[in-house]
């Protein structure tokens, strides 16, 4: 196994995870039950966004491992809202998991998070699609937010 082997997004989810845990040690306590609630509530958002999109795109018969040449694109269902709706899904569990630990100081990890997933999978993975689409992705893109939302 190589670096290269667990550059993946999951391993950048649990480390960001593991960072929130361990920052929720030494901040205050701000969110509270309220926090709890609505953390676990983006957890299970997150993992039904997460699913959805992983179904959509096995039934594509396209890849969801990065760096890898996709087969189809995806553009309807969740990515019809979102070009990256496993991404959002990520984000959404780590805002999850930093309101439930009532981490108030880790929320600076999220935008690390975006950043990194950004520059580390979402540019390479939209320039393959570029590649293998070309004006379905442009048009695709046009309409859709790489995050979340309609143009």
């Amino acid at each position: 196994m190589t670096l290269r082997d667990i550059d993946i997004p999951p391993s950048w989810l649990a480390l960001h995870l593991v960072a929130a845990w361990a920052v929720s040690l030494i901040s205050p306590a701000l969110f509270g039950d309220v926090g709890r609630v609505a953390g676990q509530g983006l957890l299970v958002l997150g993992l039904v966004i997460m699913a959805g999109a992983v179904a959509q795109m096995a039934l594509a018969r396209t890849t969801v491992i990065p760096r890898r040449n996709p087969s189809a694109i995806v553009t309807r269902g969740l990515f019809a809202w979102s070009r990256n709706p496993i991404y959002l899904a990520d984000a959404l569990i780590l805002i999850g998991g930093i309101l439930w630990l009532d981490a108030v100081f880790a929320l600076p990890l999220v935008f690390s998070f975006v950043w990194l997933i950004e520059t580390r999978f979402i540019r390479d993975e939209e320039a393959r699609l570029t590649l293998a689409f070309g004006p379905e992705f442009d048009l695709w893109a046009s309409r859709t937010r790489r995050w979340i939302g309609r143009k």
